[in-house]
């Protein structure tokens, strides 16, 4: 399968997939004698697991443990879930920093008379 159908398949866009290969998250394909990229069912595979890891908001470096424990059969469970709480905390840590920026600028939106008057205390704060 050329890079195209793989995009379509995967999920992933073609540029996407040359950019996995380039830092050596996939492995480079075969190339047809024209010089196309060729795709197998099994890379097609690891491009979902990664548009899916993608999708969960892993790094590419998180990717790139994850695929190596699924790439492991003897790897133990207990690793896999140590990636995954260590990113879960990484979650909660961004969720709260992005509540506490949606509530302060809310209270600066909340006492902005937003008239025509120049003072404004959402430029107030922006200033200091």
């Amino acid at each position: 399968m050329n890079i195209g159908q793989a995009a379509a398949e995967s999920g992933l866009s073609s540029k996407m997939i040359r950019h996995y290969e380039s830092i050596g998250l996939l492995a480079n394909c075969q190339r047809s004698e024209a010089g196309y990229r060729k795709y197998n069912k099994n890379q097609i595979h690891q491009m979902r697991f990664i548009r899916r890891a993608r999708d969960l908001g892993f790094s590419l470096e998180q990717i790139r443990e994850l695929l190596s424990l699924w790439q492991d059969r003897s790897r133990a469970s207990s690793d896999v879930k140590q990636v995954a709480l260590r990113h879960i905390a990484e979650l909660n840590q961004r969720i709260a920093e992005l509540t506490g920026m949606r509530n302060t600028l809310q209270t600066l939106a909340d006492a902005c008379c937003g008239n025509n008057q120049p003072d404004c205390p959402i430029i107030e704060e922006l200033e200091q």
